[in-house]
């Protein structure tokens, strides 16, 4: 039987990835470690396999609509949301004793057996950000209310065993995130994690593991005392160091919070310190590698956030454009409706303070897309008593689209006057919804 431990994330974060798994080599060769990739191989790649058994690219994680429901994510977001499809995937397996995830910035430090004895009672094991309350106002609102609105439990680290109660915590996660992975914390949601708060009410035997050396971070350096050096090994109030999440560290934050929170702590200044030496890309590129896949229109323009926010929040387009990378030369596809009619719909699209404003507030859910729309009834969603005049939208949709109608219309204006043209466009458009012909307009 095989315990299993896993990461999701993109080629640009793989030197962390290699601590990570450095780490679990070192103290668990027994585990299976596998690389859930929120990203593409280019054609060539090769990972480390001494250090990584298995890789699940995105499009290999039995995702609907992948193409669709990537476009709808930025990077962090699809690194994350990509996490419960793949957890399925390894409890499925037939030799699978247990699943552990970690963030791709985590390191152990010592064995985590506590953890894997857990399995033979838990189904779910989790690990919260705070296990002691803080003592002061400052750090209640630094750690404790930051903890309200990202949730309560931490999903960097998550355990799962393969009992039917741990598939369907796995399959209910996998169903929320599929729906509503996003960075919106006005709307309650901080990607995967704050659906996790409901996980001790709604499934059996979640075990919530508060010892002080799993899971430390600057946001419980507060109530844990971290002792000791990289050569002689680190303690949290005199256990082992478990796991440490480095989280925040590219944009410094993690020193910030550091110093906040443990400052004058020689141990966590070396501890920080190390992580930045093993996870400095010794090519001198910090942590760049391959550009993200998902990044780019086939065309090579950026994908702005907010192009990902339209068509997150718009089922039409997710219908009407199931692959919205494909952009041609940069005017058709998504790329051209944003230039034509999006810009129309949206004139603060560019904003790049906040969502437009439209979309502020909105909450739509992601779901499979079914059978695409035309292109040409991309904005037809009209109720009983519509004004005819919301179909002037439609020559929009796209460049060659409305070429093509505009020389229509020339055509029938020409031969048949404007009765031509309300005739044309009432039949094909309001035919079947049940509406009454206009009278003296013979269809």
């Amino acid at each position: 039987m095989t315990t299993y431990a896993f990461t999701s994330a993109a080629l640009n974060y793989l030197p962390k990835v290699r601590a990570l798994f450095a780490s679990l080599r070192r103290h668990h060769p027994e585990f299976k470690i596998v690389l859930a990739l929120s990203d593409r191989v280019p054609e060539g790649y090769e990972f480390d396999h001494s250090l990584i058994d298995e890789v699940i690219p995105l499009e290999q994680a039995d995702i609907p609509d992948t193409l669709s429901w990537a476009f709808s994510h930025a990077i962090v977001e699809l690194s994350t949301a990509i996490k419960p499809f793949v957890l399925q995937q390894l409890l499925a397996r037939d030799d699978c004793e247990g699943v552990f995830y970690f963030d791709p910035d985590m390191v152990l430090f010592s064995r985590v057996d506590d953890l894997i004895a857990r399995f033979k009672t838990s189904n779910v094991i989790l690990t919260p950000h705070q296990a002691k309350p803080e003592t002061s106002l400052q750090n209640i609102i630094d750690n404790e209310i930051c903890s309200l609105r990202h949730g309560i439990f931490n999903l960097g680290f998550v355990g799962t065993a393969p009992t039917a109660e741990g598939r369907r915590f796995a399959k209910w996660w996998g169903d929320r995130v599929y729906a509503f992975c996003r960075d919106d914390i006005p709307n309650g949601l901080f990607t995967d994690q704050k659906w996790i708060d409901f996980a001790p009410v709604f499934f059996d035997d979640v075990h919530i593991e508060k010892s002080p050396r799993h899971n430390v971070a600057t946001w419980n350096l507060t109530t844990r005392r971290l002792s000791g050096s990289p050569e002689g090994g680190f303690f949290v109030d005199d256990q082992p160091l478990g796991f440490y999440h480095f989280t925040g560290f590219d944009s410094g934050a993690h020193r910030v919070m550091a110093k906040i929170n443990a400052g004058g702590n020689d141990a966590v200044e070396a501890l920080i310190s190390w992580y930045e030496a093993q996870t400095e890309n010794k090519s001198g590129a910090g942590n760049s590698g391959p550009p993200w896949a998902y990044a780019r229109y086939t065309c090579g323009t950026l994908i702005e956030k907010n192009h990902r926010a339209i068509y997150r929040n718009r089922a039409d387009l997710r219908r009407a454009f199931p692959n919205p990378f494909d952009s041609g030369d940069g005017t058709q596809g998504y790329l051209g409706w944003l230039k034509v009619q999006g810009i129309l719909e949206y004139p603060d699209m560019d904003d790049k303070s906040g969502p437009p404003q439209k979309l502020r507030g909105a909450l739509s859910p992601l779901e499979p897309l079914g059978e695409p729309l035309a292109v040409n009834r991309l904005q037809v969603n009209i109720p009983d008593q519509a004004d005819v005049l919301v179909l002037g939208k439609l020559f929009w949709v796209s460049p060659s689209y409305r070429h093509h109608v505009a020389r229509r219309l020339s055509e029938v204006m020409r031969d048949e006057g404007v009765r031509g043209i309300m005739r044309r466009l009432w039949r094909r458009v309001f035919s079947g919804r049940g509406l009454k012909v206009p009278h003296g307009l013979s269809v």
